[in-house]
């Protein structure tokens, strides 16, 4: 069976958690995001102890080949969001 767990789904955990309102559970959860993504725009990573840590990892400009015509190619720099699991996240999943 899979679960679908997104941004309503969380707002309505903590709705039921914290007794509060619907539009208080959603704008605390999108106002969380909000702040994860900020900080990520500002290049700083967000800890979250036990979960893991959300960083920009940056690829430099480089030389590949195209698999099908062997021809070289450049590829652009890069500028992604990653996540890195927490060793206490990794343990609970296995």
């Amino acid at each position: 069976m899979v679960m679908k767990y997104d941004k309503k789904w969380l707002a309505e955990w903590v709705m039921n958690k914290t007794q509060g309102t619907k539009k208080a559970s959603q704008e605390l959860v999108d106002g969380l995001f909000d702040e994860i993504t900020n900080a990520m725009v500002k290049g700083e990573q967000v800890k979250v102890a036990g979960f893991g840590v959300f960083k920009v990892s940056r690829r430099a400009a480089r030389e590949g080949i195209n698999p099908r015509t062997q021809e070289k190619i450049q590829i652009a720099a890069k500028v992604a969001p990653k996540f890195r699991a927490a060793k206490q996240l990794k343990e609970a999943v296995q």
